[in-house]
């Protein structure tokens, strides 16, 4: 990494203890051009790492930096850095040229020529890693991450073509994630930072009481010019608070009229509030988000983009936990959406890759210890009739059933509950499982009223899907078998059945604070469990500290 030229005698004096400047001894140097600099090269590439080997491959370990202009280009490129959410300081583009500079002068010149361009190229494959797969290492800021990282291969032959054409942007290109979500992040990242350069937006009152569409209120005005700026206002309609007795109705700028409702709704819908047009406390809070923070959201997801997309399969089920919804990519492109309940945040649903294997009709459920200890014990102690009503067996751990009124519930010690299948059964009528450490799983609920909550962080870490029966015959994926009535008649068998998967669907849960919607606009989810301050400082950070 370079820093500025007034460190360069620390730079040569520390660059000459690598291992691969050691392997290339000293003494005079027999040429100061392309040949000498390019026998170093691959001199050193000999014991180079994995990528700068492949770089300098591309290039028949020719120097990719003799040029001036190419390493300007190469500043001017990491400057749009931005654009992705990254910060361009990190790899120090305005120190390039002093660093070129500070090699040609060197007295041994062929040997500083060599180490800059492999220091330089160093730094170009780095950006484009940060590019590709993220910045932030997610394990270093959340322990129980459970996702394995995709770190696609860069194509070093486009590559070198772009250093020497001086078309930074192709190779950068190149390195990003494909994915029209990451397009939409980076859209809507310019859209915002326009936003704040042009002045950001005007906040509302906080104390002002709730408006309703057709409402006279002094704080229209400034609604009207915060949301002219996200959501598109149609033309003004008619105005709808007008007397319509009156002989010429004069157009009120202080009327909530029709137009306006129409595009809080929307804001409302990208925000993840009750879209009903009114205008109370939580949709104030979302209006009034300064638009520095919602940049910051977008960036930070931008970041978490780049951990996620490279690598994913065609098909796949992708479980959005702020965003309460799932989505089947299923084969060939179409794509099944439900609503979903997720953990609460006491109880957070993990972030996890894995597939589904197979599925359990009727299923019983075992109380987890958490849910045990926390949850239902209490209860048990308050009317010993629970159990009984919620068709909970006692077990002991060999499986035995125990009598409930023979136990000390003060004191109950190393037993088993189980629910029973049926209707009520908190699973519902199918679970949806696949492997993974933190034993969780997709399922039904009888509690079918909690998917029409606009906020559904309710559950203790398992997934509550709507519509699981329709999700499980797309999973099966056989009508000849599995139809819409082949399931319904084992489910109203009610007697506990395991089905394997024919094909292994692969499964994602993540946690998205910004997504795109269908329409392209920026969609802002609340931060569930509060894990966008620890990104963004991770984004912040210089690369290699902690």
């Amino acid at each position: 990494m370079f820093v500025p030229a007034r460190t360069s005698v620390l730079i040569v004096l520390t660059l000459w203890l690598l291992p691969w400047a050691e392997s290339a001894g000293s003494g005079p140097v027999e040429s100061e051009g392309d040949v000498a600099v390019t026998r170093l090269i691959a001199q050193w590439m000999a014991i180079g790492d994995d990528d700068l080997q492949a770089f300098y491959a591309a290039r028949a370990m020719r120097p990719a930096w003799r040029d001036a202009n190419v390493v300007a280009a190469l500043a001017a490129a990491i400057a749009t850095l931005d654009g992705d959410g990254l910060v361009p300081g990190d790899y120090h583009p305005e120190t390039l040229l002093g660093a070129y500079h500070d090699a040609h002068a060197a007295q041994l010149r062929a040997d500083a020529l060599a180490r800059f361009d492999i220091e330089l190229s160093r730094l170009l494959i780095t950006v484009l890693h940060h590019l590709a797969s993220g910045k932030v290492d997610p394990a270093t800021i959340d322990p129980d991450w459970d996702l394995p990282r995709a770190a696609p291969p860069l194509n070093f032959a486009v590559v070198s073509q772009a250093v020497d054409a001086r078309q930074f942007e192709t190779a950068f290109a190149t390195a990003r994630p494909g994915h029209a979500l990451y397009a939409g992040l980076r859209a809507g990242l310019a859209r915002y930072r326009d936003l704040a350069r042009r002045g950001g937006w005007p906040a509302l009152p906080r104390q002002s009481a709730a408006l309703h569409p057709g409402d006279r209120h002094a704080d229209v005005p400034l609604l009207r010019a915060r949301l002219a700026l996200v959501e598109d206002l149609a033309e003004p309609p008619p105005d709808t608070c007008a007397d319509p007795a009156a002989a010429t109705p004069m157009p009120d700028p202080n009327c909530y009229d029709d137009g306006l409702a129409a595009a809080v709704r929307r804001f409302q819908r990208h925000h993840l509030l009750k879209a009903d047009g009114i205008v109370g406390a939580n949709t104030r809070a979302a209006l009034n988000v300064p638009v520095a923070a919602r940049i910051d959201q977008i960036r930070i997801n931008l970041e978490r983009a780049r951990w996620l997309l490279p690598g994913l399969p065609e098909s796949f089920v992708l479980v959005d936990v702020p965003g309460y919804q799932l989505s089947y990519f299923r084969p060939g492109g179409d794509i099944w959406r439900a609503r979903i309940v997720v953990g609460r945040p006491t109880r957070p649903t993990p972030t996890l890759r894995s597939a589904i294997t197979h599925l359990t009709f009727n299923p019983t459920w075992t109380v987890p210890p958490t849910i045990l200890r926390e949850d239902v014990l209490p209860k048990v102690r308050k009317d010993a009739g629970y159990l009984a009503q919620e068709n909970i067996a006692v077990l002991d751990a060999s499986g035995a059933r125990l009598d409930p009124h023979g136990i000390d519930w003060s004191r109950p010690g190393n037993l088993i509950l189980r629910q029973a299948a049926g209707p009520h059964n908190a699973l519902g009528r199918v679970a949806i499982r696949f492997p993974n450490t933190h034993t969780v799983y997709l399922h039904d609920t009888p509690a079918q009223e909690l998917f029409e909550f606009d906020r559904r962080a309710l559950s203790s870490g398992c997934v509550r899907v709507e519509h699981a029966l329709e999700f499980v015959r797309l999973l099966l994926d056989d009508e000849t078998r599995w139809n819409a009535d082949a399931i319904a008649a084992v489910v109203a068998a009610g007697s506990t059945r395991e089905v394997d998967l024919a094909r292994r669907v692969p499964l994602i849960l993540y946690y998205w604070t910004v997504q795109t919607d269908a329409d392209g606009a920026l969609s802002f989810r609340p931060d569930l469990y509060r894990r966008d301050a620890a990104l963004l400082a991770a984004l912040e950070r210089p690369p290699g500290t902690r």
